[in-house]
């Protein structure tokens, strides 16, 4: 009887979930929306219950569409957004606001201050996150809490990473992986763990009581525990069912990217922000790149990455912010157009058009989540075709955004192996071959695009004892990916729009000082 591995991948708006097989096979996928709260551009907030029923739904859709037994299911792990979830020390979610908001959203940026006073601290952990603190770790956002909701503060028992409290959820566990404390918190797993020096010089040496964070981390592919009866019949499958520790979403696309036998991966995982993630078996540093963390995917190796806030996100603002007398036209419909207007005037389609996307400030290279979008070239023009021109000419930037962060990382460098692309975005092939054509390199998609849930899987089958070992994992599972190769004439193109890029970069900078 086949086993399968059941992974859930809980991102931004929704809780994906699919079975795969021990090879690496996605027979399934289901997809559960979640409710995103956003307020004035900075707030962004959700309520942990209806992520848990969302992601019970999915796991539910995703073995009914299968069509396979609970038993059938070998193991079960989780991935999720880096997004900080609050509770008492019954468990209970500790609301935010009058509707039972308790879970802050990895995109909120209401810490900005808070964060600029972690980076003056100038402490041995503020070189691992490329020299700057962004808002959208966990360790602002807690010290903002504490400045401005101490009613909240003096609640709290319990304080996790969704991916971890997705784990608590499901098994009990009061455990955190390697990947969230490694890569979000003030933990160095190298330099004795919690930093305690740093939380105690910025006002939160209190914070290991009060959230109850466990002294130590758990690896990456461990089994954090057994099913509890209670998930186990939300969810549709067996009580006892191993649980892996839990990862955050980027990274686990970092470990269904590998490649076996490789000795450094790079990964894109292109959804509704962006990230380029690379890891290597020795520690190195650059400006604007959050890490090295150690641990954060493979044991004893060092993941850092570079990445944009909106991505998907931004190509949604663009939607809606079109003016319309009826509902916004979808993605696909818009891509089909441009489809369309590329074959008729080639890769310089809409090339008037040039646009900063960092409508969420610039994570990296700048590190300036200050920083704001601009929009070159835009004329009278609402037709549906100028929609079009501006939706690509957007998308267009944000690979060039990624090819500027890849560059920035070393990643470029000729004779390099294809780079891997996971996440939302791969669903247009469009896509994809703007991304090759901007960096120049093949690209491939691991898991058919779903690379997230593929890594995902790989932690459920060492946690499951179906592999030993993570690497055994993606060795047994990696597969074959299809290669999207550069064009001479996309490369052109590109070329021209990055020293555009570029140029408009210098100008903002320009403009900011006068």
């Amino acid at each position: 009887m086949t086993q399968y591995l059941c992974a859930v991948d809980v991102g931004t708006r929704s809780a994906r979930a699919g079975l795969f097989t021990p090879e690496g096979a996605r027979i399934a996928r289901a997809v559960q929306p979640i409710a995103l709260h956003e307020e004035g551009g900075t707030e962004a907030e959700y309520r942990s219950e209806e992520i848990w029923h969302a992601t019970c739904a999915a796991i539910a859709a995703v073995r009914a569409e299968a069509g396979i037994a609970a038993d059938d299911v070998a193991a079960l792990a989780f991935d999720a957004t880096c997004s900080l979830v609050l509770r008492d020390t019954g468990g209970r979610g500790v609301a935010l606001s009058a509707d039972g908001r308790d879970t802050i959203a990895w995109c909120d940026h209401r810490a900005v201050a808070q964060a600029a006073r972690c980076t003056d601290t100038g402490h041995a952990l503020i070189r691992h996150l490329g020299g700057t603190m962004s808002p959208e770790m966990q360790t602002p956002k807690l010290l903002w809490i504490k400045e401005n909701r101490p009613d909240i503060w003096a609640r709290l028992g319990r304080v996790r990473d969704l991916a971890d409290d997705l784990v608590w959820r499901a098994t009990g566990a009061e455990g955190a992986s390697s990947c969230t404390l490694s890569a979000k918190w003030p933990f160095l797993p190298e330099a004795g763990g919690w930093q305690m020096d740093f939380l105690d010089q910025i006002g939160l040496g209190d914070l290991l009581g009060r959230a109850a964070l466990p002294a130590v981390a758990t690896p990456v592919g461990t089994c954090a525990g057994p099913l509890s009866p209670d998930a186990a019949k939300a969810m549709g499958l067996r009580p006892g069912l191993p649980v892996a520790a839990g990862m955050i979403d980027a990274f686990a696309g970092a470990l269904g990217c590998l490649r076996p036998g490789s000795d450094t991966g790079v990964a894109i995982i292109a959804g509704t922000s962006s990230t380029v993630l690379a890891t290597t078996p020795d520690p190195r540093f650059a400006a604007g790149i959050w890490g090295p963390f150690r641990d954060a995917v493979l044991p004893g190796w060092w993941s850092r990455e570079g990445g944009q806030s909106a991505a998907g996100a931004l190509l949604d603002h663009i939607l809606t912010s079109w003016p319309s007398d009826g509902a916004p036209p979808g993605h696909e419909r818009v891509i089909a157009r441009v489809e369309e207007l590329l074959t008729r005037d080639g890769p310089g389609f809409g090339g008037d058009i040039h646009v900063l996307p960092d409508f969420k400030g610039n994570r990296s290279p700048l590190a300036d989540p200050g920083a704001r979008g601009v929009i070159h070239g835009l004329s009278l023009d609402r037709s549906f075709d100028g929609l079009a021109a501006l939706y690509w000419r957007t998308a267009v930037s944000l690979a060039l955004g990624l090819r500027q962060i890849a560059d920035h990382m070393g990643l470029l460098v000729p004779g390099q192996g294809p780079l891997a692309v996971a996440g939302g975005l791969t669903r247009s092939r469009l896509f994809l071959q703007m991304i090759a054509d901007a960096t120049g390199r093949p690209v491939i998609t691991p898991g058919g695009g779903d690379g997230v849930l593929l890594g995902t899987a790989m932690a459920a089958a060492m946690a499951g004892g179906m592999a030993d070992t993570l690497s055994g994992a993606v060795a047994a599972m990696a597969g074959v990916a299809p290669i999207i190769e550069p064009t001479p004439e996309g490369q052109g193109a590109r070329d021209r729009d990055y020293r555009a890029f570029c140029l408009m970069q210098d100008q903002r900078a320009a403009l900011s000082r006068l």
